[in-house]
C-alpha cells in the first residue's frame, strides 16, 4: 500500500553508501528538481559523481528516459509532503540503457548489457541522468528488437497496467477487459496486456486513438466524446481499468462491471490528501477513504473497488520483455528531445502540443 511506499522513499535519504569501485571515476548530467513548479524550474547539471551502489543495485548509463504524467506532476508538487523535505529530487522513472556497473550480489547482468526498466513511483533518485541507479529486480534485458528510444517508453506504464491486472483483479482467458481511457501509455498496455492473456478488450478513447486501440487488439473502441459507452457495450466485464479516475468514469465502470467483477482506477487519493494534511493525517483518511468507497460498492454493486499504482514486478517485468520483443507490446513514441532541451520537452507534454509519448534522448 501507498504507506509502505511512503515508508521506503524516507529511508532513501541521500547520504552515505558502500562504495562501489565499478562506479567510481564516472560523472555525468542530471535533471533536477530544485523547487517545484513548471517546467522552468528543470535544472540539468553537469559532471555530476556517479553514485555508489548498494548490493543488489546497477548503475544504468541511461540512453533514453521516456516522460509520464507522474514525472509532470511530480515536478509540480505531488508528492510534496514526502518529497519536499529531500529536494533536490531527480526526475524519471523509465529508462533504457547498458549497465555501467554493479553492486554486490547482482549476478543477473553484466557490464555493457543493454537493459530497460523503471523506478518506483516514490523513489528519491529518478532515472532522468546519465547515470542511474535501479535495483536488479527493476531490470531486464532489452530486446535486441527494440531502440532504446522505443524500450524506454515502454516499462513503467506497462508495469503500472500489470500491476492492476495480475496483481489486483487477477485476469485470466476468456475473461472481459473494459479499459476507460485506452488511448494513453497505461491503457494501451492494458489492452495488449489482456489480449496477450486471451482476454475480450473493449476501451473508450478519444477519436484520434481509434485506429491505435483497435490495432493493439481491442474487439470494440469507443469515442468517449461522441458515444455513449453504456449503451454501445453489450454485458458485462470481469474487471474495468479506469485511467481518467473522473467521477463520471467511475460511474461508467461501476455500472457495467458483473458482481464480483474489479473496479480499478489509477487516480487514488493517498498522495493528494497526504499533500493537502500531512503524512501522519492524510494517509490514514486515504486508508478511510478507501475502505468506505469498498465497503459502499461491495453492499452496492457486489463489487470489489481498487486504487492501483505501479511496483516493480520481476515476473511482470520479463512477461513485459518477452511480448515487447515479439511486437506484441508497443507504446508508440510520438516525439523526442535531447537531454538539454528537458524543460521544452516538458511544455511540450504540459499544454499538450504533443499528444503522445515524449522521450529524451542522451548522446
Amino acid at each position: 500500500m501507498w504507506w509502505r511506499a511512503v515508508a521506503r522513499a524516507r529511508r532513501r535519504i541521500p547520504g552515505a553508501r558502500p562504495v562501489s569501485t565499478a562506479a567510481a571515476g564516472k560523472s555525468g548530467r542530471e535533471v533536477v528538481v530544485p523547487r517545484f513548479g513548471g517546467p522552468e524550474v528543470l535544472e540539468v547539471r553537469q559532471g555530476v559523481p556517479a553514485p555508489d551502489l548498494k548490493p543488489g543495485e546497477v548503475l544504468v548509463r541511461a540512453r533514453a528516459v521516456s516522460i509520464n504524467p507522474l514525472d509532470l506532476r511530480m515536478r509540480a508538487g505531488y508528492g510534496r509532503c514526502i518529497f519536499e523535505p529531500l529536494l533536490p529530487l531527480i526526475v524519471g522513472r523509465d529508462i533504457s540503457g547498458e549497465v555501467a556497473a554493479t553492486g554486490t550480489s547482482v549476478s543477473s547482468f553484466y557490464i555493457g548489457q543493454e537493459v530497460f526498466g523503471a523506478l518506483h513511483p516514490t523513489a528519491i533518485r529518478g532515472t532522468c541522468a546519465d547515470y542511474a541507479v535501479l535495483s536488479q529486480d527493476e531490470l531486464t534485458s532489452k530486446p535486441s528488437t527494440l531502440t532504446h528510444v522505443e524500450a524506454s517508453a515502454i516499462p513503467f506504464a506497462a508495469l503500472t497496467a500489470w500491476r492492476a491486472l495480475y496483481g489486483t483483479a487477477g485476469i485470466s482467458k476468456g475473461q472481459r477487459l473494459l479499459v476507460l481511457g485506452g488511448g494513453g501509455a497505461v491503457g494501451l498496455s492494458a489492452v495488449q496486456l489482456a489480449v496477450a492473456a486471451g482476454c475480450s478488450v473493449s476501451a473508450t478513447c478519444g477519436a484520434q486513438s481509434i485506429e491505435q486501440v483497435l490495432a493493439a487488439g481491442a474487439e470494440k473502441a469507443i469515442d468517449y466524446a461522441t458515444e455513449d459507452a453504456e449503451s454501445t457495450v453489450t454485458g458485462k466485464f470481469d474487471a474495468v481499468l479506469d485511467t481518467i479516475g473522473v467521477a463520471e468514469t467511475e460511474r461508467i465502470g461501476i455500472n457495467l462491471l458483473r458482481r464480483g467483477g474489479h473496479y480499478m482506477t489509477l487516480q487514488g487519493e493517498a498522495a493528494s490528501l497526504a499533500d493537502r494534511y500531512g503524512l501522519y493525517v492524510g494517509l490514514p483518511a486515504a486508508t478511510a477513504t478507501l475502505l468506505k468507497k469498498q465497503m459502499q460498492y461491495r453492499c452496492s454493486h457486489g463489487i470489489e473497488y481498487w486504487w492501483t499504482y505501479m511496483r516493480a514486478d520481476p515476473d511482470g517485468l520479463h512477461e513485459i520483455q518477452r511480448l515487447s520483443g515479439a511486437g506484441k507490446l508497443q507504446i508508440p513514441v510520438e516525439k523526442t528531445f535531447p537531454i538539454s532541451q528537458v524543460r521544452e520537452a516538458h511544455e511540450a507534454k504540459e499544454k499538450r502540443l504533443v499528444p503522445g509519448k515524449v522521450v529524451l534522448e542522451f548522446d
